[in-house]
């Protein structure tokens, strides 16, 4: 028997590994066990037999028409997953999480077939690329795998009229994306990051070895669950501090999913916990003006008293935020940080250190779990003990159960606090969180967030489900696809690779798309929800045009998201490719996050983006928007843009201020409708006026809710069928109500 120890946490996993080596080794059971993060152990686990990427590029660039059979006569152990922290599997991140492994191919001939049509900037019907000697070229070096070249080339041609809407920057020779608070290098999407090397080579700012290393073909080798892998394992067990903060719709998946029936409460065996706390008097919401101003006081205060003070910020940016401010000068000197840029070494260091007199501790969010803060100190104890400050409201009640158990430790003393600044609340409380703030506010604070937080929770766990059912059918292929090339069978292996790379229908006139988002700090339902369903919505588009017998890739979509003007201009707008399959549009939500806001949002930017689309060949066929708030008004749009100032925003492409109204009248009289769907009364006026002013259709929609879901499905996938059916459109939409039911919901 093998067993994989699974944890969400590289750090943590490896210094549970190290910390048992010397028993496994003694037991002689070393081998048999296998520590790692959940995603690599899904990974291994799919790779065991046969490493998938490499076995597809081997057999494209050796022009392969048959493949050996893998050898699977040795007998594999039964295997067992035991998954610690199990709350955090079935967060968003991992639960929800795809394995989707793509191939780069690379060689001469496609350099040169890549350099003809950058060079051409036009898009060609594919019969006149097959007359130059580049493609020619191709197809006697891949002459059993042309067919992928083929569509490969309708998705390069496509992306040639859209790469430069997506947000990237150059960094070390390389064309990388934000995500969270950090450009990250190992992000391809789809051919806009091929281009977009070639256009930055063009402008000398990368270079011909790396242009040489990073463009070639892409390859999508399948879309694999995370949700799914543990079926796989013979027996799941799994342990949590945090058992009974799970959701109901949590502990169903549980039970359903993955058959645990049996749930075990061990009490402490260090009896009742000493940790002084009152989530009366120990919770307060400030104004940004005093936020920085309480933390640096309650800093103060626990120094002064010889304790240990560990204060926990929600990202990293924050945390430097408060370091780097005029407030925090004089302390910089002799506070220690650990955040995950910091060295395991430094790390461990840092924690040893941590509950000693007047240490002062940064952290970041992801050490609020698992990391022991042990206090041997005995006049640290004899003062009141280790300090817990949280900054921020976690979105998991489990967090917070976790964050507050780094002090009190082992029957220890210790205490508790939350210092939460009130703009940050709009997640929680809505866009109109500055009243409900100023209502709650008091000894009513902690109860009405966490109320809050717990029907937002339910809703987004009940959506859970629909979110991983509709990675199924996706998943079940992709598995039969690696059993085709373990068994050798390669006629599946080409059916699986043609249509996992189909390229987009460049022959027919093509419905697109443009969604359009509000991505401000109220908004996690929305963005969660649109993640959850948009292979759904494919899915069920297609159907209904095949049922119409009409072609079922005559439609594309293309994510965008909007914030406001104290959002940078790499934050203030992000877009996805074009796509015509809903997991390229997954991936790309996975990398979105709520943040920002300012009362009226910048939809005239979101309004920008599509007018642009609209001026390119293909130009668009509609505009869905989703938001809780109006746009900015001309007023707005002057005052926030002085929030960076003028100087910052003309270095960008944002240089020209614009207004909702102007960006309208262009789509209008362009016959380009916008469908509004507003969240909130707050929204409702300006979003009935917006859909009036274009002839397009204005609903209420409750995404805070879990039958909010399906609404947001009908709706998106109503307006993509009216518009790809043409003359069709009203039977299409008609036809989806009786298949799929119409469901309307108001908030």
């Amino acid at each position: 028997m093998d067993v994989k120890c699974s944890c969400y946490s590289e750090y943590l996993s490896q210094r549970d590994k190290n910390d048992f080596a010397s028993l496994f080794q003694a037991l002689g059971i070393d081998e048999r066990i296998e520590y790692g993060t959940f995603n690599r152990l899904c990974e291994n686990f799919l790779n065991e037999q046969c490493n998938l990427r490499d076995k597809v590029r081997d057999m494209i660039l050796q022009n392969k028409n048959s493949l050996d059979q893998t050898n699977t006569t040795v007998k594999t152990r039964p295997k067992v997953l035991l998954i610690d922290e199990v709350d955090v599997f079935l967060s968003e991140k991992f639960y929800g999480g795809l394995y989707t492994p793509s191939v780069l191919i690379r060689d001469p001939t496609i350099k040169n077939l890549l350099s003809t049509l950058w060079n051409k900037r036009y898009l060609p019907p594919l019969r006149s690329i097959k007359n130059t000697s580049a493609y020619i070229d191709c197809a006697q070096r891949f002459s059993n795998w042309i067919f992928l070249v083929d569509e490969a080339i309708k998705s390069m041609t496509c992306a040639l009229q859209s790469y430069q809407s997506s947000t990237y920057a150059v960094k070390n020779d390389r064309i990388v994306y934000i995500e969270g608070e950090s450009y990250v290098e190992n992000v391809v999407r789809g051919y806009d990051t091929i281009w977009a090397y070639f256009h930055e080579n063009k402008n000398g700012l990368i270079s011909e070895q790396s242009l040489e290393i990073n463009v070639g073909i892409i390859l999508s080798c399948g879309t694999f669950s995370y949700a799914y892998m543990p079926k796989d394992f013979s027996y799941i067990t799994g342990v949590s501090g945090t058992l009974r903060t799970l959701a109901n719709a949590e502990k169903k998946i549980l039970a359903e999913v993955y058959g645990i029936f049996r749930n075990t409460f061990m009490p402490s065996v260090f009896g009742k916990s000493n940790r002084n706390y009152n989530s009366i008097s120990d919770v307060e919401a400030v104004e940004k003006s005093e936020y920085f101003t309480r933390i640096r006081g309650q800093i103060d205060t626990m120094v002064n008293a010889q304790r240990a003070i560990l204060v926990f910020f929600e990202s990293e940016g924050r945390l430097s935020e408060f370091y780097n401010c005029d407030l925090f000068v004089g302390m910089k000197q002799s506070v220690q940080i650990i955040t995950e840029g910091v060295s395991a070494k430094d790390r461990e260091l840092f924690v040893k250190r941590a509950a000693t007199e007047g240490r002062v501790t940064l952290l970041t969010r992801t050490f609020g779990r698992g990391t022991d803060f042990i206090c041997r100190n005995q006049q640290v104890l004899a003062n009141g003990g280790v300090h817990v400050l949280q900054t921020f409201f976690s979105k998991e009640l489990s967090e917070e159960y976790q964050i507050m158990g780094r002090g009190a430790r082992q029957g220890d003393r210790g205490s508790y606090q939350m210092i939460l600044l009130e703009n940050d609340l709009e997640w929680v409380l809505g866009s109109d969180w500055g009243k409900e703030v100023k209502e709650i506010k008091g000894q009513t604070l902690y109860q009405a967030l966490n109320n809050e937080r717990t029907k937002l929770y339910e809703a987004i766990c009940a959506g859970k489900k629909f979110g991983i059912t509709q990675c199924e059918p996706d998943h079940n292929k992709s598995k039969e696809f690696l059993d085709a090339i373990i068994g050798g069978n390669m006629s599946t292996v080409k059916k699986f690779l043609l249509e996992q790379n189909l390229g987009p229908n460049i022959y027919s006139q093509v419905s697109r798309t443009v969604l359009l988002m509000d991505a401000t700090g109220s908004m996690s339902s929305l963005l969660t929800a649109t993640k959850d369903t948009v292979c759904t919505m494919f899915e069920r588009a297609s159907d209904i045009l095949k049922e119409k017998k009409l072609p079922s890739d005559i439609f594309s979509m293309q994510f965008v998201v909007y914030r406001n003007y104290n959002s940078q201009a790499d934050k203030i707008l992000e877009v996805s490719p074009w796509e015509t399959k809903g997991s390229g549009l997954r991936a790309f939500m996975n990398t979105i996050g709520p943040e920002g806001g300012w009362g009226e949002e910048a939809i005239e930017i979101g309004l920008w983006h599509a007018v642009n689309e609209s001026e390119t060949k293909e130009s668009i066929s509609q505009v869905i928007l989703i938001g809780d708030a109006p746009a900015n008004s001309l007023a707005d749009v002057s005052s926030k843009r002085s929030c960076f100032g003028e100087n910052y925003w003309k270095k960008t492409k944002f240089s020209k201020p614009t207004f909702y109204q102007d960006e309208l009248k262009k789509l209008k009289d362009k016959d380009i409708p916008i469908h509004t769907f507003y969240l909130t009364n707050y929204a409702k006026s300006n979003f009935e006026e917006i859909a009036q002013e274009t002839k397009g259709r204005c609903e209420s929609l409750d995404i805070r809710s879990s039958a909010g879901i399906d609404a947001l499905t009908n709706y998106v996938t109503e307006e993509v069928l009216r518009k790809a059916a043409g003359r069709q459109g009203e039977e299409a939409v008609k036809l989806y109500r009786e298949k799929y039911g119409k469901v309307t919901f108001t908030s």
